[in-house]
């Protein structure tokens, strides 16, 4: 199992790393595959076994998770609509965000092809000032973009990253990936006013009113590449990190140094009644800020990193 003394890292980049020790760990192996089965699942039953050889050849390539590096956001809002007074006249407002270092806010490409985004979020930095309504303008410093999970309503949302108070909910964007630029963008989203800030304005019959539009650019950068051969991980990577995150961002350091960052995942086997003790599986969303790659190479091959971080237990 997974030994720890990682003790804390933020969605803001604030991380302790967790220097490598080369010892074999199948749980964090495990933790590196297993988004793959969700991108690349069984053939429908009934496909035949020439239909399943040709899907799984397909699947052979290299597929990237990346992170945002730096970017911009820009937000248009009708400042008459989020006041609710009825005029017909709108009184447009553009809001301009830099993207703060280390947003947890990843994709997943393949074979250069964007295939979809994970749960996470960008912080934003506001570039410019403007009068807003009393709630917004307080939390105009401390706002994120957060990709919200499968099954949820919607896929993006605005919030405040202290309270988790949502302003305003995103439909009808697009997203586009550049390989060559190694860019994202998401345009044409439409800002709908969430329930519970239409309720702090006092006008609870505006909720899901469209009053803006939402425009994200974003440096993607790859944090972990896996290539595929036939459907199944032969090796994964992480890369060293650019060194261009920004003033929060550790420098690099000599070797390979893996920082976790986030941990969206953790299972518990074990029965904790017999003797009190249990095993802990845990997935991580990690980074490479050493100078070197970190290599995770398929079973049986043991050149796989053991990283070791501490779990504390808050009461």
């Amino acid at each position: 199992m997974l030994a720890v003394y990682e003790k804390y890292c933020d969605l803001n980049g604030i991380v302790v790393p967790a220097h490598l020790h080369r010892e074999e760990s199948q749980t964090m192996l495990i933790a590196f595959v297993f988004p793959l089965f969700l991108l690349f699942g069984p053939i429908a039953i009934g496909s035949s076994h020439t239909e399943k050889s040709a899907a799984s050849q397909s699947m052979s390539g290299t597929l990237q998770k990346m992170i945002a590096e730096n970017g911009s956001i820009t937000m248009d809002l009708d400042l008459n609509g989020l006041n609710g007074n009825g005029s017909l006249v709108a009184r447009p407002v553009s809001l301009h965000f830099a993207v703060a270092a280390n947003p947890f806010f990843s994709i997943l490409v393949f074979n250069d092809l964007l295939r979809g985004s994970e749960a996470g979020s960008m912080a934003l930095i506001p570039q410019n000032v403007t009068a807003l309504p009393s709630t917004l303008g307080a939390s105009t410093n401390q706002l994120v973009v957060e990709k919200l999970a499968a099954g949820e309503q919607f896929d993006l949302a605005v919030r405040d990253a202290k309270t988790g108070f949502t302003f305003f909910n995103v439909e009808g964007h697009q997203y586009d990936y550049d390989a060559g630029a190694q860019s994202l963008s998401i345009t044409g989203g439409r800002l709908l006013i969430s329930n519970e800030f239409a309720n702090v304005l006092g006008h609870p019959a505006d909720a899901g009113a469209i009053v803006g539009k939402i425009s994200i650019g974003a440096s993607m950068e790859a944090v972990e590449v896996q290539t595929l051969v036939n459907g199944k991980t032969k090796s994964a990577v992480n890369p060293p990190l650019r060194g261009a995150l920004g003033p929060r961002t550790p420098a690099l350091v000599a070797g390979p140094d893996i920082i976790v960052g986030d941990l969206p995942a953790v299972v518990q086997g074990g029965n904790d009644t017999i003797n009190h003790f249990v095993g802990l599986g845990v997935a991580t969303t990690s980074c490479n800020n050493g100078d070197q790659p970190v290599d995770w190479f398929q079973l049986s091959n043991t050149d796989h990193p053991f990283i070791p971080q501490n779990l504390y237990r808050m009461s």
